[in-house]
């Protein structure tokens, strides 16, 4: 059985407790509050920028894209422009349905064998699920920008209002954070009870998944639960976005600095994961470029003269062979 899950979760585990007794304990506030979140940010920016300038440099010399649909050939052949495009307004199309509805994923198949006959079977639920985890996300990022804007947007203000409007009641309830929580939850069951997932899946799988998880919690936690100074913690971010940090007066509380550490833990840990998808998708070859290799030759630019050995030659030097092999000749 693959374990790898464990590791990860131990390790998020750990974390967590590390930044909440670090805080609480050791009276290390500073340490979580203002030293971390500073370094995070750095080696976000850092490492981001490195990647996708990495990406960006990386010489592209033929048409790569991957293709669902007819390549544009003959009038008389109806092409499709989105799932094969041969111009820039196609490659427009096809990334912006994929980068804000994940068409790609919304095609996902499964391949089954049945006796001795294949069959695919359309599976919607992971990209289901990988729409509420994204864009509920989204959703709880836009919301805690409340906490570093002063004066706070009206359209934030706006998303807020309208992701608690369900709320009878109080504390007020976010769906955001619910569906954050149970769709990151999902997606972790699925590589860790689905035998063919759960095999190929490995340590640097799970721990985002657990960091975001973790992260989901102890916002939950802080909102219903252990009440913490939302004051403290607008004084905190404001001090660290506009460059001038210090702790508060009033005590957030330790669950507070364990919630932001792994937060600082996840900024810093993108650039080297696979959750750098957000700025490859937009560099991949496979889904930025038109596919029009019938209307354009694409030639190399790096190929160099190369001795080649050619048929007429190959034929001068075994025609009697091929002859007496009875193999047909262009001369006899």
């Amino acid at each position: 059985m693959n374990v790898h899950y464990l590791y990860s979760l131990l390790a998020v585990i750990i974390l967590g407790l590390i930044a909440y007794a670090g805080a609480e304990g050791a009276g290390l506030t500073w340490l979580f509050g203002l030293v971390i979140p500073y370094v995070a940010l750095l080696i976000f920016i850092v490492g981001f920028a490195n990647r996708v300038w990495g990406w960006a440099k990386s010489p592209v010399p033929f048409r790569i894209p991957t293709t669902a649909g007819q390549q544009k050939s003959l009038d008389w052949i109806k092409s499709s422009s989105i799932d094969n495009p041969s111009n820039t307004p196609g490659v427009i199309m096809r990334m912006a349905l994929e980068i804000f509805l994940f068409r790609s994923l919304f095609r996902n198949s499964r391949v089954e064998i049945n006796g001795d006959r294949l069959s695919y079977k359309w599976v919607i639920w992971l990209w289901l699920f990988a729409i509420l985890f994204h864009y509920s996300f989204l959703v709880v990022v836009i919301r805690h920008m409340r906490f570093f804007l002063e004066p706070i947007p009206f359209v934030f203000l706006m998303i807020d209002k309208v992701d608690s409007i369900f709320q009878v009641g109080s504390p007020l309830v976010y769906q955001s954070g619910v569906v954050l929580f149970a769709a990151a939850t999902v997606l972790l069951l699925r590589r860790v009870f689905i035998p063919k997932v759960n095999y190929i899946s490995r340590a640097a799988d799970y721990f985002p998944l657990f960091l975001i998880i973790g992260i989901a919690f102890t916002g939950i936690v802080m909102r219903y639960f252990a009440k913490v100074d939302v004051v403290g913690v607008k004084e905190l971010a404001m001090g660290l976005v506009t460059f001038r940090p210090g702790i508060p007066d009033a005590s957030i509380g330790g669950i507070f600095y364990a919630h932001l550490f792994l937060v600082s833990i996840l900024l810093a840990y993108i650039p080297f994961s696979k959750l750098m998808h957000m700025g490859g998708i937009f560099m991949s070859p496979t889904r930025n470029l038109a596919n029009n290799s019938r209307a354009k030759r694409h030639v190399n630019p790096w190929n160099y003269p190369v001795k080649v050995h050619t048929y007429e030659e190959y034929e001068d030097d075994f025609r009697d062979k091929m002859i007496e092999a009875g193999l047909p000749v262009e001369k006899e």
